[in-house]
């Protein structure tokens, strides 16, 4: 007899390490940790274990270890990859979620510093850190829902890269439970440590394969008191790069954003906000904010090179924020355009990167493939210009059938692959691997770097039982 998959057995097992309320194993309490924030993914798990301390995730861990039982570690669910659920890779496996390990468990604003549960919500971590006039720059279109221990796993972008980096360049340590349920704690609050290997970077970006983290400690840094934003329009991409080439010298270290949209994509943030107004008419958008807590007249800097620039006929107009709702409203743009792809529904989401003089050519290449191989698809081009990070996505006719739309939309995916790859890109910027781009990541590697990525997976997880399938095709993981 089995319930739901998972023996009695097994069931009183897992409750008596985690309690009952530690434990979900019927199709109604399961449901929302099994399928991604997009709709695309749908997946299965024996149960879904939530423990409530760090002493529970090793619990956990060992008994899982001893049943023989399959780990996908889950945070907030919110990416896009299926790294956190099982897409049918990994039978017999359990979910791990994070979501009961959501304190604070200190901020100290005379280092810069402030160390959280894995669990815990991206936003109430940003919030706690306004809270003692510090920033934590991590930001993200999911920060309400995703949390920290998944922003380090898989090591989270955002708009803020260009300034403050990706979240491996914001982590001060981390605290791992390791696959035999030992705890490796990486905490000391210091900025720099140059004894030997940095372990911490080993679990950063490793989406759950090497370990679950359950905390993390990350730098702040102070809060900006000025903030500007402006939104430009331009001719071409050409001539967004060579804006960002010219603003990148003229504005420094001050500028926290460049991001650049196809004027295609302002359908799309209408469909999530009708009342949207594009603050200008030009094909190419561009969204630049500075900000700066010093004593920097940075209006005045941004008005001159915006007055330079648009001389050399290089930014063909522009609006400059005059309060916060107006920038409020400048981002909402390009916050609604990712939520007006979600509502219309299937499109193939793609998360490119290019060396940034090469963007133009991804999206002219992109383009034309979609135009001549698959007319009546509609291109959208968007995203982080400033670090090389372009979402190339493409929107199937309106009256396709979805599983017509999902056929075709392998193939574009594979194409659009193939294009990034040959310009020497990466086919992820900031959203992972998991399991939906597990193939093309591994017979992408060098025979080099697949032995060594291979020796250390099996090194640390013997077993093959950590978030198999994610990343490494099961096969290898145990070799």
């Amino acid at each position: 007899m089995t319930f739901h998959g998972i023996s009695p057995d097994i069931r009183a097992a897992l409750e008596r390490v985690l309690g009952q309320s530690g434990v979900a194993a019927d199709p109604t309490s399961m449901a929302k940790y099994l399928a991604d924030w997009s709709g695309d993914h749908h997946g299965s798990a024996l149960a879904v274990l939530k423990p409530a301390s760090v002493a529970e995730v090793q619990a956990a861990v060992r008994l899982c270890g001893t049943l023989g039982l399959a780990m996908i570690p889950q945070g907030g669910n919110t990416g896009l990859v299926a790294g956190a659920i099982d897409i049918g890779t990994t039978p017999g496996a359990v979910v791990i979620s994070l979501e009961r390990l959501n304190r604070i468990r200190s901020v100290d604003a005379d280092n810069f510093t402030l160390q959280a549960d894995a669990g815990c919500i991206l936003q109430h971590i940003k919030d706690v850190a306004d809270d003692q006039d510090c920033l934590f720059p991590l930001a993200l279109g999911a920060q309400g829902s995703c949390q920290i221990g998944g922003n380090a796993a898989s090591n989270a972008g955002g708009v803020n890269v260009l300034r403050y980096g990706m979240a491996r360049d914001l982590i001060v340590g981390l605290e791992v439970v390791l696959p035999d349920g030992d705890l490796w704690s990486g905490f000391s609050g210091l900025r720099k440590d140059n004894r030997g290997y940095d372990l911490k970077q080993l679990f950063i970006g490793a989406e759950g394969t090497l370990g679950i983290i359950t905390g993390v400690e990350v730098k702040l840094s102070p809060k900006p008191g000025q903030i500007e934003t402006a939104y430009l329009g331009l001719p071409s991409f050409e001539s967004a790069i060579a804006l960002f080439r010219q603003a990148r010298r003229g504005c420094s270290d001050l500028i926290s954003a460049f991001e650049i949209i196809g004027s295609e994509c302002m359908e799309l943030a209408r469909l999530a906000d009708p009342t949207i107004v594009a603050p200008v008419d030009a094909p190419v958008h561009v969204l630049i904010e500075l900000s700066s807590s010093a004593a920097v007249e940075l209006r005045s800097l941004l008005v001159d090179f915006l007055a330079g620039v648009m001389e050399r006929h290089l930014v063909a107009d522009a609006v400059l924020a005059e309060s916060g709702a107006q920038a409020k409203a400048f981002w909402a743009i390009r916050e609604g355009l990712v939520e007006g792809q979600a509502r219309r529904g299937y499109h193939v989401r793609t998360d490119l990167s290019v060396r940034i003089s090469d963007i133009p050519t991804l999206i002219a290449q992109a383009r034309g493939f979609v135009a001549l191989e698959h007319p009546g698809w509609i291109s959208q081009a968007y995203g982080h210009a400033g670090d090389g990070n372009i979402h190339f996505n493409v929107l199937p006719p309106l009256d396709l059938a979805e599983a017509d739309a999902r056929a075709r939309g392998v193939a574009i995916t594979a194409r659009l692959y193939d294009i990034v790859t040959a310009l020497g890109g990466s086919v992820s910027a900031e959203h992972g691997i998991g399991r939906t781009r597990q193939r093309v990541y591994w017979t992408g590697m060098s025979p080099v770097h697949r032995r060594l990525v291979s020796t250390l997976k099996n090194a640390i997880d013997p077993a093959g039982l950590m978030n198999p399938g994610c990343l490494f095709p099961v096969t290898e993981t145990c070799s």
